[in-house]
């Protein structure tokens, strides 16, 4: 009898394309496209929180709603410069956030993802960034005219 592998439930390898992909969605602020990368039991830590792992939000309408907050609070958030690096089922993505602040100063910090997959989707991401004071605000040039 001949061995074959059963192909009928293998997943695509999660490569660095599909961080690529997976950036992009945050560029666009796609949360239903970022989602397609999760898997059921995903976890999302962020940068900041009251923990060492900052806040751990567990499973998809948890992490659904706090990758919305990130635009919620930064609306023209966008994650620039990406490099992306797949190892098996981990991975690592470089970038230099940049965004408005409420009080509408400006933020630009370099930061990485790093990702566990399984079954070729994105099983956690564990944010880490720069901690750097926020930049002035750029004020309209019309403005600094009248001052």
């Amino acid at each position: 009898m001949h061995w074959s592998p059963d192909l009928t439930n293998a997943h695509p390898p999660v490569t660095e394309a599909t961080l690529a992909a997976f950036s992009l969605a945050w560029n666009q602020h796609d949360v239903e496209a970022l989602m397609s990368f999760m898997a059921d039991d995903c976890v999302f830590e962020t940068a900041a929180g009251p923990e060492a792992f900052g806040t751990r939000h567990v499973g998809l309408e948890a992490v659904r709603h706090a990758f919305a907050a990130a635009w919620a609070a930064v609306p023209d958030a966008q994650w620039l410069h990406g490099q992306h690096v797949v190892q098996g089922d981990f991975g690592v993505s470089q970038w230099t956030f940049v965004g408005t602040a409420a009080d509408g100063s400006r933020i630009e910090s370099d930061g990485v993802d790093i990702f566990a997959f399984q079954n070729g989707k994105i099983l956690s991401k564990k944010v880490f960034r720069k901690a750097r004071p926020n930049l002035p605000a750029v004020l309209p040039a019309n403005a600094a005219a009248k001052a």
